[in-house]
């Protein structure tokens, strides 16, 4: 900000500079400079050497006129002057432009005057409405990275950046809630699993202590049987145990936020394909997107839209890159909307897991990835009230999205 304020005294400053240069230039070849006093002197010396002068050879001269004995002489409507020349008097007529190079001069600097101004202007409306505002927002990044979320950020009604701030508040309150959901889902995890453990420490005891009597022979032949069933029946004690911690993180360990609402399919797909046509055209795929008509659908379409940038961006890393189609159909109330990629090389026995959190297939190896992508897209088509599903054929990957329509 400084650097520019700076710029902001340097700039009229230079102007102001070059036009008090140019008057000085243009003022001065104006006075000293003039072409009829150059002209009479020439005229002087053509007249001494015996010759005729004609005002056509000079520039500044108009007319030249000997005297001729008449009053009229000294009467001419024209600016001239009188010199005697070889004993003869003459009346040299001319044209000064000392007054039309001064009027120039002055047009010039009102119109680098007027340059300037506006100059300035736009200068003053960049700082004040474009890097003022920017410069209280550059801080914001930072204090949210630090994770100083608690305050809210002020609204502004700023053409360029109050749009910008309302999103960057709504960041903050998702990073805000976010990290109040991750402290408390921590601590129903600790909870959890301290309440767990301590029910598993029960039957466990029991199993040591019947083990204990086992190995020194405490138990006679019919109490072992009993004994035995007693240890099954601890260690199915503890599995249960183990079966709720494995299920309480699975189903918690991620939250889905889906607002359902009315939208048209088109809103959702023109995004895809504006995105995906210049992204596919890099990589060299071509994308063949098929006719639809346009339908209202219920749901949250910033979440189908994340469903579908998973599922293409599995596309094009698991695919041979050679295409990537889309196709539209309708079932009963639904709208089915599927993604086909050449180039499958995920065995048929592993889709019943594709859609399982942190299952990585068989054709995902030295390809980077968390086994959560296909994962969302299944939970976020539940809370929407739709389905996903998964076949292959012909060694193409078909991923199918079950949207709900309207009504």
């Amino acid at each position: 900000m400084k650097s520019y304020d700076r710029l902001l005294v340097l700039i009229p400053l230079l102007m102001l500079l070059v036009i008090a240069v140019t008057d000085a230039m243009l003022l001065q070849s104006s006075d000293h400079g003039r072409q009829y006093l150059v002209d009479v002197n020439r005229i002087e010396q053509v007249i001494a050497q015996g010759g005729t002068p004609s005002a056509d050879d000079y520039p500044a001269v108009t007319r030249i006129c000997p005297y001729d004995g008449s009053a009229d002489f000294y009467c001419s409507d024209s600016e001239y002057l009188i010199r005697e020349f070889g004993g003869t008097l003459y009346r040299i007529e001319y044209t000064d432009q000392t007054d039309e190079r001064r009027n120039l001069v002055l047009t010039l600097d009102l119109l680098l005057a007027g340059i300037l101004a506006v100059i300035m202007g736009v200068l003053i409306y960049i700082r004040q409405h474009i890097l003022k505002q920017f410069a209280n927002l550059r801080e914001l990044p930072m204090q949210l990275a630090k994770g100083n979320l608690t305050q809210s950020i002020k609204e502004s009604s700023s053409r360029y950046f109050g749009k910008f701030l309302w999103g960057l508040d709504m960041l903050r309150g998702e990073l805000e809630h976010s990290k109040a959901s991750e402290l408390e889902r921590a601590r129903k995890e600790k909870t959890l699993l301290l309440s767990l453990s301590h029910d598993i420490k029960t039957p466990l005891a029991a199993i040591k202590l019947y083990s204990k009597g086992l190995t020194r022979g405490l138990f006679d032949a019919g109490k072992q049987a009993e004994i035995y069933q007693n240890i099954s029946d601890k260690a199915d004690e503890i599995e249960a145990r183990l079966s709720e911690i494995v299920h309480a993180l699975n189903n918690d360990f991620m939250q889905f936020d889906v607002t359902i609402s009315d939208f048209y399919l088109s809103h959702v797909m023109n995004r895809i394909q504006a995105y995906y046509s210049d992204k596919l055209s890099v990589l060299g795929t071509a994308l063949e997107m098929g006719e639809y008509r346009d339908c209202m659908l219920s749901g949250d379409p910033d979440r189908l839209e994340e469903v579908l940038q998973n599922i293409f961006e599995n596309a094009i890393k698991y695919g041979d890159g050679k295409r990537i189609t889309v196709s539209f159909a309708d079932e009963e109330d639904c709208r089915l909307i599927t993604v086909v990629n050449t180039g499958c090389t995920l065995p048929e026995e592993e889709l019943t897991h594709i859609f399982e959190s942190f299952w990585r297939g068989s054709n995902t190896r030295n390809k980077q990835g968390s086994g959560l992508g296909l994962y969302i897209c299944s939970r976020l088509m539940q809370e929407m009230g739709g389905d996903i599903f998964a076949e292959t054929a012909d060694g193409d990957m078909r991923i199918t999205v079950v949207c709900k329509k309207c009504g």
